[in-house]
């Protein structure tokens, strides 16, 4: 059996996992409104299904790292599909009680096993072929993350969302029984969904648990290995930080559009959601674009020059008060799409033996998406929301410093 065919069939199967983890995470733009009403939250309430998220990344990337470490990359990829299926079938139980912790307890299960299967897929992609081209085989894998955002909200929408919005005054005109009813068929949409997850997902595990999946040589995982000595690598070190504000930029991006279009050029929510999914799918587009770019132009320098374009498309977001400012941030998550991938493959680059450790640094970097969007919002309180898209555009001052110096390694990381 050649070299390729031997890693054809791990690769698809780790390839799918970067668009199961994207599914999911990008279903929660639809939890948030959905449960606000099953559960009957408060605006705050419901922002605490995205900090459950990132508290399961934050709890378990450095135990999955070290489980990985132990344990090897198969078994990290089985255990995180498990826990990611035992998270989505407590949606059921969680929709029969309508409790809202319990959604939030689901919720952090599943980010724990995506904790699990992006700090296994992202180094393990990397492996899955010639180092040569390690960077190219993580984009395109990662371009299929582009299209579960994509796809996930269009599913979501027309599965879990019903279209009912009564007003605070038609909830209270119902009798007891009828308020029940209601909610509890509101709560019910949600199981469908994810008991079909839940089935995708451990049929994933059954297909890789029966396929052979090469592993790191012996030698190297038999080499110690700690968080402190995995940081004396300058480019993961660095690379850990450019991940915190890459990924405190993106969410920054997205999450607050729908307001920005409103201020800056008033375009209805409605059709700002249509043009906010009309961006994912740029996003999509760019990871395959910047896949097939990484052939020709250095991922170092891919990035940086991204970088810049993403700092002068929120300039004009930020300064120029019509639809130009809206269809200037729209272009803005094509160019970030490479990004992810691209910090994460020149971080963990040569650092052998601490690759697993890295690798869960890096996977704990997703905190920087629960910081940068409160100081929006906070800048936002003072000004508005278009100034306080600056946040963002500093970001990505970061990102392409990584971009020009900081992914190089010094001498003792080699």
């Amino acid at each position: 059996m050649s070299s390729r065919q031997k890693f054809l069939i791990p690769f698809i199967l780790v390839t799918s996992l970067f668009f199961l983890w994207a599914f999911v995470h990008n279903l929660e733009p639809i939890l948030i409104p959905h449960l606000k009403k099953a559960c009957q939250l408060s605006d705050l309430q419901s922002a605490l299904i995205d900090s459950s998220v990132y508290i399961g990344y934050l709890v378990m990337a450095i135990p999955a790292g070290l489980f990985m470490k132990k344990y090897g990359y198969k078994k990290g990829i089985l255990f995180g599909l498990i826990l990611y299926a035992i998270g989505a079938l407590l949606f059921l139980p969680a929709a029969n009680t309508r409790v809202y912790m319990y959604f939030l307890g689901a919720l952090f299960i599943i980010a724990a096993g995506c904790a699990f299967l992006e700090t296994a897929a992202n180094p393990y992609v990397t492996i899955l072929g010639k180092p040569e081209t390690a960077t190219t085989r993580l984009n395109f894998s990662q371009s299929f993350n582009g299209l579960g955002a994509f796809i996930a909200p269009l599913i979501g929408g027309q599965m879990i969302l019903s279209g009912i919005e009564h007003s605070e005054a038609e909830l209270s005109a119902m009798s007891v029984s009828q308020l029940n009813d209601y909610l509890q068929l509101e709560a019910n949409a949600v199981k469908i969904p994810y008991l079909i997850i839940a089935l995708v997902v451990l049929a994933v595990a059954v297909l890789i648990y029966f396929t052979s999946m090469p592993e790191v040589p012996v030698e190297d995982k038999n080499q110690k290995s700690s968080v402190l000595k995995a940081l004396k690598h300058t480019q993961l070190k660095w690379g850990v930080v450019a991940q915190f504000f890459y990924v405190g930029a993106q969410v920054c991006v997205t999450s607050f559009f729908i307001r920005f279009a409103k201020y800056s050029s008033n375009t209805p929510e409605k059709d700002a959601a249509i043009w906010l999914g009309m961006a994912m799918f740029g996003f999509m587009v760019g990871r395959f674009a910047g896949t097939y770019l990484t052939r020709f132009i250095a991922a170092n320098r891919l990035l940086t020059i991204y970088s810049f374009i993403c700092m002068m498309l929120l300039a004009v977001a930020t300064l120029v008060k019509s639809e130009l400012a809206m269809w200037a941030l729209l272009a803005v998550p094509f160019f970030e799409s490479i990004m992810f991938p691209t910090i994460f493959s020149l971080a963990i680059e040569d650092i052998k033996e601490d690759t697993e450790i890295g690798s869960s640094l890096i996977v704990m970097a997703v905190a920087g998406g629960a910081l940068f969007p409160v100081l929006m919002g906070l800048i936002s309180d003072y000004s508005n929301i278009q100034i306080s898209y600056i946040i963002p555009l500093l970001c990505f001052i970061v990102i392409a410093w990584f971009g020009m110096k900081g992914y190089k390694p010094t001498a003792q990381s080699v």
